[in-house]
């Protein structure tokens, strides 16, 4: 990584977003969603990277590269990818926001190879900082609206997310066959990636509830749940609370649909937890549910060396506060 204090585009942010007011920059050249909502349709769809300014932003012209990479098909798109999701892990998603309408694109390419993966990485550039997040009150929240987040470079993190988040609104349309691909890790992907779009909140529930209905797979049915759970609660949805909590005490309901709609139920509501939801889990979140589930995006996020995604929110989410819970035999006991 070349130094920071000579590159131009992290002199262009520290001036803008550090030294000045950021909001003095609204609409223009370093507003990242500005940026990203003026990519033509021909660009989107001919995979033109050559139209996107990329060095703006700092490291895009890594992330140009990463893309090339990836659009090449060769050998190195594990490596591109992991470009991308190591500048999200280190919140550095300013550069890897335009790149979202590109690597949507990339998961409806039914000769790609690598589709569920691009689908992740929209989802997590769509998402402030959330590793290890676990809490009633932030493991669902997207913080992009309500605060001032600032990234390592000091670019405005809320501008990153919300110019992702309207990128996948832009193409929900693209996005939702997906949802019945043969793939279920695309699928799971794409419900990741759809339940942060700014827009189109009850269209993308209909569609959730619909798959949802005829979803064979138990982990897809899990990051269903979850997904409705998000976008609820990003869109204000007043009936997810009462349909979370149906789920949850449906003895009829697989195990993962009623742990899963335990957590979004936690998420949405500040209520007590009820003896009968613990109850619950105490039956069915077991090792192999938490197994079950480990692949979700949401449940890598929150995953441990001490444990699985699923025991970490329900040590954090049952016994908030608690010292030592982390050391016990029986994680919510």
């Amino acid at each position: 990584m070349r130094s920071w204090e000579n590159d131009p585009a992290y002199q262009a942010v520290e001036r803008a977003f550090i030294n000045a007011d950021p909001f003095e920059q609204v609409g223009g050249p370093l507003d990242v969603r500005a940026v990203v909502a003026d990519i033509r349709q021909g660009a989107k769809d001919g995979f033109l990277l050559e139209e996107v300014p990329w060095d703006r932003f700092p490291e895009g012209v890594r992330v140009r590269e990463a893309m090339e990479r990836l659009h090449s098909g060769d050998a190195a798109v594990v490596s591109a990818l992991g470009t991308l999701i190591g500048l999200c892990a280190n919140d550095m998603r300013a550069a890897v926001a335009p790149a979202v309408p590109f690597l949507i694109r990339m998961g409806t390419d039914p000769e790609g190879r690598h589709r569920a993966e691009a689908l992740t990485v929209v989802g997590e550039v769509a998402r402030m900082w959330h590793q290890g997040v676990c809490t009633r009150a932030d493991m669902l929240r997207f913080h992009d609206d309500d605060e001032w987040f600032f990234e390592v470079t000091g670019y405005l993190q809320n501008w990153s997310v919300q110019a992702a988040r309207e990128a996948i609104a832009a193409d929900t349309d693209l996005l939702l066959p997906l949802l019945d691909d043969p793939d279920a890790a695309v699928r799971t992907a794409t419900a990741y990636a759809l339940a942060a779009a700014s827009d189109r909140a009850q269209g993308i529930l209909t569609a959730f509830h619909s798959r949802l209905l005829s979803e064979h797979n138990p982990a897809a049915r899990a990051g269903l749940i979850l997904a409705i759970a998000q976008l609820a609660r990003a869109h204000q949805d007043q009936g997810a609370v009462a349909w979370m909590r149906a789920c949850w005490s449906d003895p009829a309901r697989p195990p993962e649909v009623r742990v899963s709609a335990a957590l979004g139920w936690m998420c949405l509501t500040d209520l007590p937890v009820p003896d009968e939801l613990r109850a619950m889990l105490d039956t069915l979140a077991t090792d192999e549910t938490a197994r079950l589930m480990s692949p979700l995006p949401w449940m890598r996020a929150v995953e441990t060396a001490k444990g699985s995604g699923l025991h970490s929110c329900l040590r954090t989410m049952l016994h908030p506060g608690t010292p030592g819970v982390e050391d016990c035999d029986d994680p919510w006991s």
